[in-house]
């Protein structure tokens, strides 16, 4: 299939469903403060961006998003690199680690709360949590998953430092799967901000609520979906710099 089909194909997916909702909502068999049909959205996006409202919320979540997904993606990556090269260090933290990854990232809210205050610093601790995860266990399982006789031919052609045999095999070989972790790390990091936000920090997460108290629905459907659109940015350029990345792998 070529990419201008699956394009073509993807874009009457999302017609089609956007087309089902508006006759559902429109049908009556739902009140409009329930679920109000997508064709009340173009008119509540020009309200909210012509007083600041949009502006302002988006700014605020991509500030503490962006600091929380660098934060949670260095160490994560250096960390779960690190721990693959040293067995013995991987054996003495893996119950360690295996205890912490199914808390989730909500569970800390309170911590952040006491250690950081209501802030900006806060809601990126949360959100760097979630995003660490994903790419400990991603970046750990690529470096080992790295060919162990490519090292060894590596080594007899001289390469024998770990900073030499880290350049030229075992980063390379494990970009694939770190990148792969980092894109994850991308949608793992928006479905955290929402909930990062909700004690009180300046974001979208925050509007919602509000919106949601005054049972203007239609204000929380926009900024889902305004998620639903960064996060598509964001994928995309992600997607082209990661392509360009692994160019030398085809």
């Amino acid at each position: 299939m070529t990419s201008a089909k699956r394009y073509l194909l993807s874009a009457c997916g999302l017609a089609g469903f956007l087309l089902l909702w508006e006759g559902f909502a429109q049908s009556g068999l739902m009140e409009p403060h329930l679920l109000p049909p997508p064709s009340t959205l173009p008119a509540t996006l020009i309200s909210e961006i012509r007083l600041g409202i949009w502006q302002e919320m988006v700014l605020a979540s991509l500030s503490h998003y962006t600091i929380g997904f660098v934060i949670g993606s260095l160490l994560g990556v250096i960390l779960g690199v690190s721990v693959a090269l040293f067995p013995r260090v991987e054996a003495s933290q893996a119950w360690l680690a295996r205890m912490f990854r199914p808390i989730p990232p909500l569970a800390w809210i309170p911590f952040a709360i006491i250690w950081f205050g209501i802030s900006e610093t806060a809601a990126a601790f949360i959100i760097s949590i979630g995003i660490f995860w994903i790419n400990y266990f991603t970046a750990m399982t690529a470096v080992q998953a790295v060919d162990k006789d490519l090292i060894e031919v590596a080594r007899a052609f001289g390469h024998r430092s770990m900073y030499a045999l880290l350049r030229k095999v075992i980063l390379p070989g494990a970009a694939p799967g770190i990148l792969s972790g980092l894109r994850a790390g991308l949608g793992q990091g928006w479905m955290t901000v929402v909930a990062a936000e909700l004690f009180g920090i300046p974001g979208i997460g925050q509007r919602m609520i509000e919106a949601s108290g005054l049972l203007a629905s239609e204000v929380v459907v926009l900024y889902m979906f305004s998620i639903a659109f960064l996060y598509g940015v964001s994928d995309y350029l992600f997607v082209r710099i990661q392509t360009r990345l692994l160019e030398w792998q085809r």
